[in-house]
């Protein structure tokens, strides 16, 4: 059921005559005497009313409305016919819905209260969704269950809720993952309500025919959006929620150096952020495309799977473009950008060599390119990127890498003292000297480099993670754990004075 069904279905139940959409007005019905009487007590954003009319709007008419900037179609719900015209103006786009009745406007009938909890409150009335592809959390269609294992999410201060078919939902808090109380396992039929009451019906479709479904959720009665997976396992259907912030990530209190924060003032170049799944790579470049937001007067282009954090128009301007809706894949809405007039462009994730070529051409190009990889080093990055290419073209990326490179972010989370977690940062800044070295394929030279140019903001991981040791933040075990390099580490532990052993009172983890 498209959410714009619900508004139409008043201009009958309340005798009126049309119904009117305007971005950052309420909902508006209009009387046969010309008389508008407010729908709802919220003004509709901008961003929700391009989801009402992308839900129903066919493709045809789709197109007609790019061109043209307005588009008229027939829409039927409930054996009633309306005539809905849409058209775009400098705010946005506005909608006008009548009754297909011959001209006859049925009786007035007592108006009858919409499907919103009472006392109303703006945040549940009128929710405010970013992507045509966001479904947007209405009370009324919601489903109960989901309600609870939303709500029992966000109460633990959870990052992720993970349900599958046959087990007790559970969150993970501080790194680990814990059952939710007073919830039974869930069986194939809940979890199916709960999953098809929170996809848009593209995603829903998706997960129908392929057993598998990404896309964001805007749950505003929690004050967050949610980045959902859906997935099929030998047990049946499963889900995986993680929690994005609203807010845009403070750079401070992630505790980004200023060498990073300054990342934001680079006119061209290529940035990477690497690190595995869940150590705040989306984070971490979300503070950093904010500052340049906040400080330049240019065009950011942002290629996301789905669209995580959201980013309001501050000084720049800003498109952000979703895999699957907006565009077809990284490497085709990468190539599109070149023709959009981007200053700054951010891909999401750089998966495949077509991908990694054309952000490679788009820094040399003279364009400011950030993009995450999964790979635990700098010098492990640049290793990546090259083996991605077959081996007569390995030279010529070294000689692009080295000429566009600006800086390798590579990231850990490791779980705080006392609760929370930190992110352990490596740096690599590239200064001449590493473009030689990566031109000449010596990366093994790197760190070395990184030891003698600290006063660039070199900083190597395992020096990053004896700090957060010595400064009493992360215990020596969860650094162990946690740091790709473990047998240089427990040197770095020694030269910095940590007299800690591994093994303790059972073996450690194989080096």
């Amino acid at each position: 059921m498209a959410q714009l069904d619900r508004l139409l279905a008043q201009i009958t139940l309340r005798g009126a005559a049309t119904l009117r959409l305007v971005p950052d007005q309420p909902p508006m019905l209009e009387s046969v005497t010309g008389a508008l009487t407010p729908l709802l007590p919220t003004p509709v954003p901008p961003t929700l009313l391009e989801h009402l009319v992308n839900e129903v709007l066919p493709s045809e008419d789709g197109e007609a409305l790019a061109r043209n900037a307005q588009a008229s179609f027939l829409y039927t719900v409930g054996g009633q016919h309306y005539r809905i015209t849409v058209n775009r103006n400098a705010q946005g786009l506005n909608l006008v819905a009548e009754p297909e009745s011959g001209g006859a406007v049925p009786p007035p009938k007592p108006p009858e209260p919409l499907p919103v909890p009472q006392p109303p409150t703006p945040a549940r009335n009128m929710p405010v969704p970013v992507s045509p592809s966001v479904v947007v959390a209405t009370p009324a269609g919601a489903n109960p269950l989901a309600e609870r294992l939303l709500k029992a999410l966000l109460d633990h201060k959870a990052s992720d809720l993970h349900c599958t078919t046959w087990e007790v939902p559970l969150v993970r808090v501080h790194g680990d993952l814990e059952e939710l109380d007073g919830f039974a396992p869930l069986g194939p039929k809940e979890l199916l309500e709960v999953m098809k009451s929170l996809a848009p019906p593209m995603a829903w479709e998706h997960y129908e025919t392929r057993n598998d479904a990404d896309f964001a959720y805007s749950y505003e009665a929690g004050g967050c959006r949610l980045r959902v997976n859906f997935f099929a396992d030998r047990m049946g259907p499963g889900l995986v929620c993680r929690v994005i912030p609203n807010q845009i990530p403070d750079p401070d209190q992630l505790g980004l150096a200023d060498p990073i924060k300054r990342l934001a003032d680079l006119a061209k170049g290529l940035v990477l952020v690497t690190g595995p799944t869940g150590s705040g790579k989306s984070t971490t470049l979300a503070a950093i495309i904010d500052i340049a937001n906040r400080k330049r007067t240019d065009h950011i282009l942002t290629i996301e799977d789905p669209i995580e954090f959201v980013h309001p128009r501050k000084k720049c301007l800003v498109n952000q473009r979703e895999v699957g809706t907006h565009t077809a894949t990284f490497k085709s809405g990468l190539r599109a950008a070149l023709r959009e007039d981007p200053d700054i462009v951010l891909v999401g994730e750089m998966r495949d060599l077509e991908t990694i070529a054309i952000a490679l051409e788009t820094a040399v190009t003279g364009h400011l390119v950030f993009g995450t990889l999964h790979t635990n080093s700098a010098v492990g990055t640049m290793d990546r990127i090259v083996d991605q290419f077959p081996a007569d073209r390995q030279q010529q990326i070294r000689v692009m890498l080295a000429d566009s490179c600006k800086a390798v972010i590579s990231q850990i989370l490791l779980k705080k003292i006392g609760g929370g977690r930190v992110a352990a940062i490596e740096s690599l800044f590239i200064t001449p000297a590493i473009s030689n070295l990566i031109r000449e394929g010596k990366n093994f030279q790197i760190p070395s480099a990184m030891q003698t140019g600290r006063a660039y903001g070199q900083k190597l991981m395992n020096d990053a993670i004896v700090e957060l040791v010595h400064g009493n933040i992360v215990q020596p075990m969860e650094a162990y754990m946690k740091c790709p390099d473990k047998e240089t580490l427990m040197a770095s532990f020694k030269r910095a004075g940590i007299n800690w052993d591994p093994r303790g009172d059972e073996k450690p983890m194989p080096l």
